[in-house]
């Protein structure tokens, strides 16, 4: 029977030899990707408020009808 330590010690090694392989962004592209991300929740997040503030004025003319 083989040595399950061994096995998780072959994996750990795997793991830590294919991160040192990775691409890692550079300080600036993470900076400017995170940006983005916000830029783009923040935009969503306005668009569906603005549907949700029309599709409720919408009901509340329609239902008094």
């Amino acid at each position: 029977m083989t040595n399950p330590f061994l096995k998780v010690r072959g994996y750990v090694a795997e793991v830590a030899d294919e991160l040192k392989r990775c691409n890692w962004p550079t300080t600036m592209e993470l900076r400017d990707s995170t940006v983005v991300v916000v830029v783009a929740t923040a935009l969503m997040g306005a668009a569906v408020a603005i549907v949700d503030f029309v599709g409720t004025w919408c009901v509340r003319h329609l239902t008094r009808l």
